[in-house]
């Protein structure tokens, strides 16, 4: 413990990556890619076997009830609330919280403005197709408004691949980074694939929704750092002037 170090003194982590602009906009473009063969698709009335069979392939017997226990069921609906508006938006305002905590208000904002404009992106895109629920097999969860594609699966992308880039900006050592944004790929990945079990989804909507909100995580992340940076540094003073204090980087 450094004993001549001031009380208030705060250190901040070091800043040892940051995903670059152009390895983000080639990944991001990928993902678009799948995302606008599948509305093609899913326009042209393309996907419709596959979306059939996607949505009984979690269902058995004449009535079409779910795999396995009561408790897998439970299981795959706590599962999908990671997903939800409530879970998603409280794990990133934590986040946020305490990356303001420690006074990396880049990441802070960049990830604020990533998740606005994500749900604004979703909420457009889906009142264009308006694509209705599916209606094959009983819905498990409650789900209303248009179905293409997945809120949860676009907007839990977005939050969660966010998060992961924000906080893999704190580490140096490769092999966190890529463990950081594995995880939330699968995470979210597992999250889409709920929607399909629990009836509220076809496939190809929570395909293009986990595609459209990676693509959009890395888009923001490439196209939105220098305004969330230069947004953050020109608040830094009035904040510093609100909260003295020795701060150290």
């Amino acid at each position: 413990m450094d004993h001549n170090r001031p009380a208030k003194t705060l250190v901040l982590p070091p800043r040892g990556w940051r995903i670059s602009r152009r390895h983000a906009l080639i990944a991001a473009s990928s993902c678009w890619a799948g995302f606008a063969v599948i509305v093609a698709l899913v326009l042209g009335n393309r996907l419709a076997a596959f979306d059939s069979a996607g949505l009984q392939y979690f269902r058995t017997g004449p009535n079409a009830v779910p795999w396995g226990p009561p408790a897998l069921l439970e299981a795959v609906r706590d599962w999908t609330a990671l997903g939800g508006v409530l879970l998603r938006n409280l794990f990133a305002a934590i986040t946020i919280a305490a990356l303001l905590l420690v006074r990396l208000r880049r990441e802070a904002t960049l990830l604020a403005a990533t998740i606005l404009s994500g749900w604004v992106v979703n909420t457009l895109i889906k009142a264009t197709v308006g694509r209705p629920r599916p209606t094959i097999v009983s819905h498990l969860a409650e789900a209303g408004g248009s179905s293409f594609p997945s809120g949860h699966s676009f907007n839990s992308a977005v939050v969660y691949m966010g998060i992961a880039l924000a906080l893999a900006s704190l580490s140096a050592q490769r092999g966190v980074r890529r463990s950081m944004i594995t995880g939330a790929a699968l995470v979210t990945a597992l999250i889409a694939v709920s929607r399909v079990w629990l009836g509220v989804h076809y496939p190809s909507d929570v395909l293009a929704g986990w595609l459209g909100g990676m693509g959009w995580a890395l888009t923001a992340s490439a196209l939105l750092y220098r305004p969330a940076r230069e947004l953050a540094d020109a608040a830094a003073p009035a904040i510093e002037a609100a909260t003295p204090g020795e701060l150290q980087s």
